[in-house]
């Protein structure tokens, strides 16, 4: 009995100490965060901005949370397309900044168009008459466009190019399915709406086929153009290349003979490299900002606001009608929480004029007109112009497609003017195979439609009911493209049918108004309120440290990065099992995913 109390109290006193230290090691943390927070940096002279792209981009990042600075791995992070244009655009008007220097890496861009402005935006810096270096151990495809907007591109010696064009195959789980005895009823209005054939079909469908080789080869093309100018090759000599890129492989060398890059060399070596171009020794440190740093660096002289604001609206994520649960640590749209926001932009006298940047694969049909609706009201009293991002699809371009003005990025993925809802009916696995039967009382014959749904084994009457509310559905749908876009019915219905379009085919449809840059719609807005003098602002303001700490999203976040590693190729199709349980019956939703590495 007495070593039972003295482990015991071994064990509580052990429980305190780890308790005190833990609350030590947090409250250095928060005070860290405390410090750091407001600082400004001031660039040194003869500097060189480090970007360091390894990580996934998407259109907008909160920064690191606490839990990501505990507890996640450091060679992974999180950046926003946002953060990164900003930094290069200071780095281009700092007379300190005498180059950028990007260290590659495996880098996720949320959609072809990320990496695009990206790349842009180091094009625009070295009109300045700076430079740019890029070295990397290894470049995945999308990470070698970008990076071959570089003056000089190094590769480590014994690293690769994954240099194989665009494109990929995707999951069908039906057969899987029937094996469970589960089976997917979708009602779809739209040849090309195949959001819902993963589940349904056990192949590509032919209309699917067509619009994908459509959208990789729109984008491939546009690639290999850029890359080819840049690295003053030929566009056909990339597309052999990437036809035949197991020649890449057998040799290091074949990279540089090839035109891929300048030269392979060694880590240590490339610091050497940058030292000269700087003008220093070998031994001599460069002076370094990394992107934390170019976010908080101070200018010179402060620049004045001036003249109106132009409201600057994120909308980036899946359309949703409420937050969504278990672990989803993706971006959302909260439908009412937009409408809100909109409301209040509606009624501030200082904003002059709105620029909605949507980035989204669209979502829930319901959410997404009620985000409609709110930007017809305020269209009522000030400008409206959309910037489309990555992706404005499905109930992306239906938030999109009632603004004044539309400016797409050249390979943004739009349009898939389209509706599907889908059910998954459990009879065969819940009775045939478990023996589990369903009966009641009712006082009216569909008083019970959704049990049937799910459950019944005959349910031909409800489906029914499912294809005339998706009928509905996708009739008021071209309807307010019809509205917004000053088409009839008809006309959009040609063009719709669920069909996905990359931008530089939309301008001709008219389902866009103008190829350009978020700057672009900006200086729009400001010229449709008539403003001499601008400034943008952007909404919803990003959340600071504190409320990253209590925030429910930011600890899904984490998790969800956690599921992500630990699933690896799995994670995407488990997860969308999940989100389906929680999605609104009727969606306007992007037939795939179209991340890219």
């Amino acid at each position: 009995m007495k070593d039972f109390f003295k482990y015991m109290m071994a064990t509580i006193c052990g429980i305190i100490v780890l308790t005190v230290v833990g609350i030590l090691i947090l409250s250095l943390t928060v005070a860290g965060m405390l410090a750091g927070s407001d600082v400004k940096v001031k660039a040194k002279e003869n500097s060189v901005f480090v970007l360091k792209m390894n990580g996934t981009v998407d259109e907008r990042c909160e920064g690191a949370g606490p839990l990501d600075v505990l507890l996640s791995s450091a060679d992974m992070e999180m950046m926003g397309l946002d953060d990164i244009l900003e930094a290069i655009r200071k780095a281009r008007d700092e007379e300190n900044i005498k180059g950028i220097y990007i260290e590659g890496g495996v880098t996720t861009f949320d959609a072809p168009a990320t990496a695009q402005q990206i790349r842009d935006a180091l094009l625009d810096f070295k009109k300045s008459g700076k430079w740019v270096y890029a070295y990397a151990d290894q470049m995945l495809q999308a990470s070698y466009y970008v990076l071959s907007a570089a003056d000089s591109l190094f590769l480590n010696k014994t690293g690769m190019i994954d240099f194989k064009g665009l494109g990929g195959k995707g999951y069908y789980l039906t057969g899987l399915y029937e094996k469970l005895g589960i089976k997917y009823q979708c009602a779809r209005v739209g040849k090309y709406k195949s959001a819902v054939e993963s589940v349904t079909r056990k192949d590509m469908s032919e209309a699917d086929r067509e619009q994908r080789e459509a959208l990789w080869n729109g984008i491939w093309q546009q690639w290999t153009r850029q890359m080819a100018d840049s690295r003053k090759v030929t566009a056909q000599q990339l597309d052999e290349l990437a036809s035949d890129s197991i020649m890449l492989f057998a040799c290091v060398d074949n990279y540089k003979t090839s035109g891929l890059i300048d030269r392979a060399i060694y880590p240590d070596e490339m610091k050497r490299v940058v030292c000269r171009k700087m003008g220093l020794n070998d031994d001599e440190s460069v002076n370094k900002l990394f992107l934390e740093d170019m976010l908080n660096l101070k200018p010179e002289k402060k620049e004045k606001k001036r003249g109106g604001q132009v409201a600057v609206y994120y909308a980036y994520g899946e359309i949703v009608d409420e937050v969504m649960s278990n672990f989803y640590g993706g971006s959302t749209i909260l439908g009412n929480k937009v409408v809100d926001d909109l409301q209040l932009l509606a009624k501030d006298d200082a904003v002059k004029a709105l620029v909605l940047r949507v980035n989204s694969p669209g979502g829930s049909a319901v959410a997404s007109e009620q985000i409609w609706h709110a930007l017809q009201q305020l269209k009522l009293k000030k400008p409206v112009v959309v910037s489309m991002g990555g992706l404005a699809a499905s109930g992306g371009y239906m938030i999109s497609c009632g603004a004044n003005y539309i400016i797409a990025e050249p390979s943004t993925v739009t349009g898939s003017i389209g509706i599907f809802g889908l059910v998954p009916n459990f009879s065969a696995l819940v009775t045939d195979k478990l023996g589990v039967t369903w009966d009641g009382a009712s006082t009216n014959a569909y008083t019970d439609y959704e049990t049937n749904l799910v459950f019944g084994p005959d349910n031909s009457k409800e489906m029914q009911y499912l294809q005339s509310y998706t009928d509905r559905g996708y009739d008021n749908f071209i309807s307010l493209v019809a509205q917004g876009r000053g088409m009839t019915k008809e006309q959009v219905n040609e063009i719709a049918q669920g069909r996905v379009w990359l931008a530089t085919d939309a301008i001709g449809i008219n389902l866009v108004d103008q190829l350009g840059s978020l700057n672009d719609a900006v200086a729009k807005a400001a010229e449709l309120a008539h403003l001499d003098e601008y400034h943008p602002v952007s909404y919803p303001a990003k959340k600071d440290w504190l409320e990253e700490l209590v925030s429910e999203q930011q600890q899904k976040s984490y998790l969800n990065g956690q599921l992500r590693q630990l699933l690896g190729e799995f994670y995407e199709p488990i997860m969308q099992l999940r989100l389906d349980q929680q999605r609104s019956c009727l969606q306007a939703r992007l037939p795939y995913t179209v991340k890219i590495q």
